[in-house]
């Protein structure tokens, strides 16, 4: 396990190389719902990505649809890296199982390394931490700090709402018309993959004339 933080934000624009998903960000809960389903297609994303020689890169914990997609990946003999803050190594969620566990100093760091280790985000149901974790995704993206899909599986419509609510602010002109699709929705793993490798950038707001804003 090593401590790591190479570069920031400003450094450069992240970028997925000629559409390839060498490796994908996996935003999702810690928690471990009553509902079975989500636990199942936790695991069931983690196999299909390792399937598809896809690298995982995830909190690095144990419990919950985290545990769940990593074991998923690591049980179909794929890669999956983690990143978990000091704070919760030491607390004993930590996925010692993971191919390479990689500890950070907090959450800051840790989004980093998201971003600077994967070729795109792909966010499956979750709480709070998982929320900032999408929208933080999104807000980089609009701003141009990366140029990476973000995806956002809507299982069981259980994103029906945010969809809603994202369409609702492009609508009301909180969010510029360009910037209209940066989130990559559906409700089908193996179309939003597709969808997520053929994802072309958009115009960035660092790239926009003032007359654009």
């Amino acid at each position: 396990m090593t401590e790591m933080m190479t570069k920031t934000a400003h450094d450069a624009v992240m970028t997925s190389p000629n559409g390839a998903l060498r490796r994908i960000a996996v935003y999702c809960g810690s928690a471990t719902p009553a509902d079975p389903r989500y636990m199942q297609l936790a695991r069931d994303v983690g196999r299909v990505l390792a399937e598809r020689g896809i690298g995982v890169v995830y909190g690095g914990g144990r419990l919950g649809l985290m545990g769940a997609v990593a074991g998923g990946a690591l049980d179909a003999g794929g890669e999956v890296i983690g990143i978990i803050p000091d704070a919760l190594a030491g607390s004993e969620v930590a996925n010692t199982e993971c191919s390479e566990l990689r500890i950070v100093g907090g959450m800051h760091e840790r989004k980093q390394a998201f971003t600077d280790l994967s070729d795109g985000f792909l966010t499956i149901p979750g709480g709070v931490g998982t929320m900032d974790e999408f929208w933080e995704a999104v807000s980089w993206a609009q701003l141009g700090y990366h140029t990476m899909p973000v995806g956002l599986l809507n299982a069981f419509g259980f994103y029906d709402h945010l969809i809603a609510f994202n369409r609702h602010m492009t609508d009301s002109g909180f969010i510029r018309e360009a910037h209209r699709d940066i989130i990559v929705a559906d409700d089908d793993l193996d179309r939003l993959l597709g969808r997520m490798a053929a994802y072309e950038a958009h115009v960035p707001i660092f790239r926009m004339k003032a007359g654009d804003l």
